[in-house]
């Protein structure tokens, strides 16, 4: 019962506030809607592509639709904004005389 799913969810996290609570094997047999619902209800982690994992996941690609249209982002994604501003130049400043 994809409620039932949802509900576990929400219990974690009321129960265990600070706690990362994943998503992984089988969200390929999950709708984005219940993906969503999920998110709504606490889930705060998720495994992109099939690395670490026995079985199939979305295409990464598809994450990050997902996440996109949710208004989220992954941490892979602030990790290259960071990366990005450590790599632009500073502007040169002139001292005052």
């Amino acid at each position: 019962d994809p409620i039932a799913l949802v509900r576990m969810i929400a219990v974690a996290r009321i129960m265990m506030p600070k706690s990362v609570v994943r998503l992984s094997a089988g969200r390929q047999y999950m709708s984005d809607e219940m993906q969503a619902l999920c998110f709504l209800a606490g889930a705060n982690s998720i495994f992109i592509g099939d690395v670490l994992l026995t079985t199939k996941n979305p295409q990464t690609d598809k994450d990050a639709d997902l996440l996109g249209r949710l208004g989220m982002t992954s941490k892979m994604d602030e990790r290259r904004e960071q990366a990005n501003d450590i790599a632009r130049p500073m502007p040169l400043q002139t001292p005052a005389l």
